[in-house]
């Protein structure tokens, strides 16, 4: 089991304080991020499908969007993979091409990541995959802070041992769910290299995510939203996205 414990102080939800927080993450060191919507493109209308409360009353059409954004993010991770070039016999003559030379590993986080796993897979089909549970914890503290612990119990995955691990989590509110499930993988190796995908960031996880994680690290955002509330929802964002995949849990 992997824990990890953060102490949410109320006043960090100040307006004040969150637009100064919003401006930050561009001004960390190592960590890549990148935020796909600064780039118009189809992309972008799935995104407002996913955000509607009128088309998320579809669950099969919420699920899909997911997996079409899924299969976006996953061409434009492919195109920083390790390639080398290969001869294939067509029926004329034998072509050149350079085709990925990478061992890719997808990791998801249940269960709201299974829709957007399903699109990488579906673009890198010779993956091997990992499974990570992990949810989370909220008490009050003495103060009257926000103490959240996230848990994970649950691991099912290959060795990453010098490979391209893929991890996947369409909200990435606070970042520590994604530590805790790279932390846990790193009981099976340690990657060459690490791409973490979300639909929805926040300023918030991309500066606690670059504080915390390697520098062989790159962060992909289909968007990146400016608030996160006293619940942990991302503003504007779209809700619970495993609720609105799945159906609503106890």
């Amino acid at each position: 089991m992997h824990r990890l414990t953060l102490f949410f102080d109320r006043m960090l939800y100040n307006s004040e304080i969150l637009c100064n927080f919003a401006g930050k993450y561009k001004r960390n060191t190592t960590m890549k991020v990148i935020n796909l919507s600064e780039q118009p493109s189809l992309l972008n209308q799935y995104l407002k499908e996913l955000r509607s409360v009128e088309t998320q009353k579809d669950s099969m059409r919420f699920r899909r969007n997911i997996e079409r954004i899924g299969e976006i993010m996953a061409v434009e991770i492919s195109k920083h993979l390790n390639y080398a070039v290969e001869q294939v016999q067509t029926p004329l003559a034998v072509a050149d091409i350079e085709v990925p030379q990478s061992k890719v590993v997808l990791g998801t986080l249940l269960r709201a990541g299974l829709p957007m796993h399903q699109g990488f897979l579906n673009m890198f089909d010779h993956a091997e995959n990992a499974f990570i549970s992990a949810y989370r914890q909220e008490t009050i503290g003495r103060r009257g802070e926000t103490q959240l612990e996230i848990i994970s119990e649950y691991l099912a995955a290959p060795s990453i041992e010098g490979k391209t691990l893929i991890l996947v989590d369409p909200m990435l509110a606070t970042g520590l769910s994604m530590e805790v499930a790279y932390k846990a993988l790193l009981s099976h190796g340690n990657p060459e290299s690490v791409h973490i995908a979300c639909l929805f960031g926040t300023p918030q996880s991309i500066a606690y995510l670059q504080e915390n994680m390697p520098e062989n690290v790159t962060l992909w955002c289909a968007v990146i939203d400016p608030v996160l509330n006293e619940k942990k929802y991302i503003v504007p964002g779209l809700g619970d996205a495993g609720d609105l995949c799945f159906g609503e849990k106890l």
